[in-house]
């Protein structure tokens, strides 16, 4: 479950969960989007707000002992959180409870890092705080693989949840945007040109040659 140590925030502190996907991503985009509140769309973005509006219905299924909840507002004041599932699933337990299963809709395919397990586990632990449940489990769906991905939510990635989420706020905090650092993923980052990875790189190295100089 959740770590007693960690602060409970004020409903005014909260930041949105897809922060924390921002940020295992790209510390710079977090930044970009969470501090300067810069946003532009692409294929990319376009394709993944779609899916998510299929999502964001409202609506709510029931099939035998799976109970299916659209758009569910999630919120965390020991960890600072907001913002809202794809789908949670309920499914009925032996015992006659139902078990939260959190489903997160991605348009690409699964990737190298953790972003998208990070945004999920933290979709859990603000369920889990929410209704006094202990959450062994969820799932991302991929658009372009049209498939599922079952994900654990262990310890080791709950604690890289929790611990993101600090960073987070910490780096929301600071006011401060990470200079750049160019890599394979920035092409497919819808702010690359309000970013300039190359550009904004070759700046800081030269200005800090002449600071040093």
């Amino acid at each position: 479950m959740t770590d007693n140590s960690y602060k409970t925030y004020r409903e005014e502190d909260l930041i949105p969960l897809s922060a924390l996907q921002h940020f295992v991503y790209c510390r710079r985009q977090c930044a970009l989007i969470h501090i300067e509140q810069v946003w532009t769309e692409n294929l990319f973005t376009a394709e993944g707000r779609i899916m998510h509006e299929k999502a964001d219905s409202n609506k709510s299924e029931s099939r035998r002992d799976i109970r299916i909840e659209y758009s569910v507002p999630l919120r965390s004041l020991r960890f600072g959180l907001i913002g809202k599932a794809d789908v949670v699933e309920f499914h009925r337990q032996p015992d006659g409870s139902w078990l939260p299963f959190p489903v997160e809709y991605k348009r690409g395919k699964p990737k190298m890092d953790d972003c998208d397990k990070v945004q999920l586990c933290a979709q859990a632990i603000c369920l889990e705080e929410m209704l006094n449940v202990e959450i062994p489990r969820g799932a991302l769906f991929y658009g372009k693989t049209r498939r599922r991905e079952d994900v654990v939510f262990d310890k080791r990635l709950r604690i890289q949840t929790q611990e993101t989420a600090r960073k987070v706020h910490e780096l929301i905090e600071s006011g401060m945007t990470p200079r750049a650092e160019f890599s394979r993923k920035c092409k497919q980052c819808s702010l690359y040109d309000l970013c300039m990875p190359r550009v904004s790189k070759k700046v800081s190295n030269y200005l800090l040659k002449a600071v040093e100089g």
